[in-house]
């Protein structure tokens, strides 16, 4: 099932491009994973932000399995990121890629960022995949972290996107939308709700985009809800966006 409501991949005549962003939590591919890879191929993305990739045994087959069944490739993350990772086309120009640990608190689950610079024609562009704690203090310092992250990477735009693990009224959620563009809340389009899959009731994943970027729209898309269910607990965020030529 193919999605038409949001605009196709392009390359605009000035260089600009409108690129098909998907941020997505596949819990480690434990589900249906026919299902998943029928959910990302029907996005028709350029750029997928992975939250829990598989980290253990063999994960990098494991992710290199899905990205041929997605047409897609690895790019940057997975175990070395602690869980986020990220998937592009064939359609992006790959300058740098870095994964990066973040600090750990004792008794709680190691996290990191999947990152890379990639151009597409004219438009060069920054990539964060993240998935933030649990607890709300190290949540908001990991936010803090992202953002320090950015503009170390020094470029002219650039997306964020993952499982923030709290809604958009939480503190580390209004930090980042701050900064970004919650490209929900700028251009709505699908669904609003990514978890539970089965029971969709709370927005805790999100795009983000810095100015300049132009959101043409963002949701969960109205995908067969049973492909939904069976790839994953939680749904994914389908974003269009026009990023600027750089200069």
């Amino acid at each position: 099932m193919a999605i038409t409501a949001l605009p196709k991949s392009r390359t605009e005549p000035d260089g600009s491009a409108v690129v098909r962003v998907l941020g997505y939590n596949i819990r480690s591919m434990r589900d249906h994973e026919e299902a998943l890879a029928r959910v990302i191929r029907a996005c028709a993305p350029d750029l997928v932000f992975v939250q829990e990739a598989p980290r253990f045994f063999r994960w990098r087959k494991h992710a290199a399995r899905l990205a041929a069944k997605t047409d897609l490739v690895m790019l940057s993350g997975g175990a070395t990121a602690a869980g986020p990772m990220l998937l592009c086309s064939l359609r992006a120009t790959v300058e740098r890629t870095e994964d990066v640990l973040l600090p750990r608190t004792p008794g709680l689950h190691r996290r990191g960022f999947a990152t890379a610079v990639v151009r597409f024609a004219g438009a060069r562009v920054g990539l964060i995949s993240c998935h933030l704690s649990l607890a709300a203090d190290e949540r908001l310092a990991q936010a803090e972290l992202l953002l320090e992250r950015l503009k170390a990477m020094d470029v002219p735009h650039a997306i964020v996107a993952g499982d923030i693990n709290e809604r958009p009224g939480g503190r580390a959620f209004r930090r980042l939308a701050g900064e970004l563009q919650d490209c929900w809340a700028v251009a709505p389009w699908g669904g609003e709700f990514t978890s539970t899959a089965a029971g969709p009731h709370q927005r805790i994943d999100a795009v983000f985009a810095t100015e300049g970027v132009e959101v043409l729209g963002c949701g969960v898309p109205g995908l067969s809800a049973a492909d939904l269910r069976a790839a994953s607990d939680h749904l994914p965020v389908l974003a269009a966006l026009r990023v600027p030529a750089t200069g």
